[in-house]
């Protein structure tokens, strides 16, 4: 059961940018998944092209650290540090924070060139997918125009693995609404690129904010 302080982000996120009130079921239904993942013991996954990409980035940065709240270490894993290494134990109690499981398949530069460069540059992220997906994973596919074809094969081969999809996009959802390539689409109300980006930065900030209040909050 997900916390109702949690599935609140949603209507603070509309209260905020009241135009996304046409996107409040996909919001909620991407609540869910990403937090019944992390539930299961699960990871995000995250990809997406040019501004897309640099959004990937964000949303590991503020997954994998503290974001909103603190996020102090369990007695288990300190307990675990003073036995491993005492001397280091309290240094990383102090400064080390918990973390929910965030992957982006833009970084992996060395691969992807490689795998650019000797197989075929649009399976880049399928390959990481067929890789490193894992059933009960989620995956966060970012598009602006619904149409990337990188973002499409990462799309079917996450469902190949049995990874749950959650696909951003703008208003009309483009191959990945038409085809139905994902499990949700969130789909903001806007045709022209800079301004879908400027309404993608606060719904994935809603679903970090969301997932952290989910593991870390009151």
């Amino acid at each position: 059961m997900i916390k109702e302080t949690t599935l609140a982000a949603v209507d603070e996120l509309i209260a905020r940018y009241p135009a996304l009130s046409v996107c409040r079921e996909d919001l909620l239904a991407a609540v869910r998944l990403i937090c019944d993942g992390y539930h299961g013991g699960h990871k995000l996954i995250v990809c997406g092209n040019g501004g897309s990409a640099s959004d990937s980035e964000h949303i590991v940065g503020e997954l994998m650290k503290g974001f909103l709240l603190p996020r102090k270490l369990g007695p288990e894993i300190a307990q675990k540090m003073q036995q491993v290494c005492p001397e280091e134990a309290d240094y990383f109690l102090e400064n080390l924070q918990g973390a929910l499981p965030a992957l982006s398949l833009v970084n992996q530069v060395a691969l992807n060139t490689a795998f650019a460069n000797d197989q075929a540059p649009d399976l880049s992220f399928a390959q990481q997918l067929l890789g490193m997906g894992n059933k009960g994973d989620v995956l966060l596919a970012i598009s602006t125009s619904g149409n990337s074809t990188n973002v499409i094969y990462a799309l079917q081969m996450a469902k190949v693995k049995g990874v749950k999809t959650i696909a951003l996009t703008g208003k009309s959802g483009g191959k990945i609404q038409s085809r139905g390539l994902a499990d949700v689409t969130i789909r903001v109300p806007d045709d022209e690129t800079f301004r879908i980006q400027e309404y993608h930065l606060p719904v994935y900030h809603m679903l970090c904010i969301a997932a952290e209040n989910e593991f870390f909050g009151e």
